[in-house]
């Protein structure tokens, strides 16, 4: 049964060439609330056969979409920007009860997805190419930019809205029609941004979106479809792997935006306090099921306690509960997968002789609930800093010198996102540089912003989102020789 109301007319269909309806089997997908463990709704689940259909429709309307005038596709933007502000409070609403955040951090992804649509609407008109004279002198050099075509976007539940409109902002912005496939865990948050679509003026088959969880048949069939000419995912590095060994079979334009595992290095000449809130920030924002949640803590030695102690005082403030109490600060995690997960390895980091400063458990009640935890004295080959937690979890290393910490922040797979602390500018911009990762806060614990471009190195992705590099990403470059 559902318990809780959904706000009013959040779809629970597929959307397919502007047409709501139900998946050719009549199959759904349980959308569970996390703070209770119990059915939310009940949601289409798209069927190979639907993806197919969904692929026709975006092919169908692609040509005219590329070919509205790029102002017009800004205007179209500008409006779901304005309708996503209008209805923020719902948009907010529906995520805590779909994902579990907090209400305070559902509000700020709220705002924050929205802004990809307003920049974006921006940007559409920016698509410039340039002219130039061949250095031989033989003849002119034109270059120009043109959409990439049927774009599939692959959207995971941790920010379930500002995941899709970082996608969806750029593609719409470039002249790419869309098949959007939200994670199982969170579709309702995606559904309703379709419909906010719609009533911006999205011609019919521009946007499509399919939730399913049959979630490897439809993205093979997808990937397979001549039709489809880019990909571009955010989720775990393993299935981003497996989707570009898909993608390889038509040589598809492919974006990635995978695992994280981020060191927060605090040096001892820090401003305590600064680092404190920032480690807050990069750790705790949606209760650390983030890519960019701050994984690893290192302090350098003569800090350590202080931090240490500060942190945990910091964490075990925050009030745990269901994520619609304004008060919560804390909420589930996402299902009883990631509970076990976060469960596994801090018990595992115990056993290898870390000291628990704060929490250490699940919490019995109803829901998905672990409790704040700051681990010390963590082992630096510790399974916890080699893993994404993907939880209010942080472990603490300690370290001596800047050389130390580096090749420690260095030694991981994942290349998305550093954070460091330090009162000593010319060192914080000499570690910045070193480190290896595509982004880094210098004495800020927040980095994601839609003028910037967000993406990692190694195997944490390819391309960027957001700032002009993101509408890049949906376009083909073509030059023209020619002479006059």
């Amino acid at each position: 049964m559902h318990i809780t109301e959904l706000p009013n007319g959040v779809p629970t269909k597929l959307l397919i060439g502007g047409n709501w309806r139900e998946s050719s089997d009549s199959s759904s997908i349980a959308v569970m609330d996390p703070a209770t463990s119990e059915l939310l709704a009940e949601v289409a689940n798209a069927t190979t056969e639907d993806a197919t259909l969904a692929v026709a429709a975006a092919y169908e309307a692609q040509p005219s979409w590329e070919a509205t005038a790029p102002r017009e596709r800004g205007e179209v933007l500008r409006r779901a920007f304005e309708i996503m502000r209008s209805r923020s409070e719902e948009i907010s609403r529906l995520m805590v009860l779909e994902n579990g955040k907090a209400i305070s951090d559902a509000r700020s992804e709220t705002a924050y997805a929205a802004e990809f649509f307003r920049w974006y609407s921006e940007e559409a008109v920016r698509m410039a190419g340039y002219l130039q004279r061949a250095p031989s002198g033989s003849n002119q050099i034109l270059v120009m930019r043109r959409a990439v075509g049927v774009a599939v976007l692959i959207t995971p539940w941790n920010f379930p809205a500002a995941m899709a409109t970082r996608k969806i902002g750029p593609a719409l912005a470039a002249g790419c029609s869309i098949i959007l496939k939200p994670a199982s865990d969170t579709p309702l948050t995606a559904l309703l941004l379709g419909q906010i679509l719609q009533e911006a003026g999205v011609p019919d088959g521009v946007v499509n979106i399919i939730p399913s969880n049959r979630s490897s048949e439809v993205a093979s069939k997808i990937l397979h479809d001549p039709r489809v000419k880019k990909l571009s995912f955010t989720g775990s590095t393993e299935v981003g792997r497996s989707l570009l060994i898909q993608a390889a079979d038509n040589i598809l334009n492919s974006s990635m935006e995978l695992g994280g595992n981020a060191p927060f290095i605090v040096f001892a000449d820090s401003d305590m306090n600064a680092a404190v809130e920032g480690a807050m920030i990069a750790k705790m924002r949606n209760g650390g099921e983030a890519c960019t949640a701050a994984n690893r803590f290192y302090v350098q030695t003569p800090a350590l306690e202080e931090f240490t102690k500060r942190l945990a005082a910091a964490m075990g403030s925050l009030k745990v509960g269901p994520g619609l109490e304004e008060d919560s600060k804390l909420g589930p995690l996402i299902n009883p997968s990631a509970l076990r997960k976060v469960e596994s390895l801090v018990g595992s980091a115990i056993s290898n002789g870390a000291e628990v400063r704060l929490g250490g458990n699940a919490m019995d009640r109803r829901g998905y609930f672990y409790e704040a935890t700051v681990l010390a004295n963590v082992p630096p080959d510790a399974e916890i800093l080699k893993e994404e937690i993907f939880g209010p979890i942080a472990p603490i290393v300690s370290f001596d010198s800047e050389d130390e910490v580096v090749s420690l922040a260095n030694a991981t797979q994942f290349g998305l996102v550093s954070y460091l602390y330090t009162g000593d500018l010319k060192k914080g911009i000499r570690v910045a540089e070193a480190l290896e990762c595509g982004m880094v806060g210098l004495n800020r614990g927040l980095v994601s912003d839609p003028a910037a471009p967000f993406g990692g190195v190694k195997q944490s992705g390819i391309g960027r989102e957001g700032g002009h590099e993101g509408i890049l990403e949906y376009t083909e470059t073509k030059y023209i020789a020619t002479s006059w």
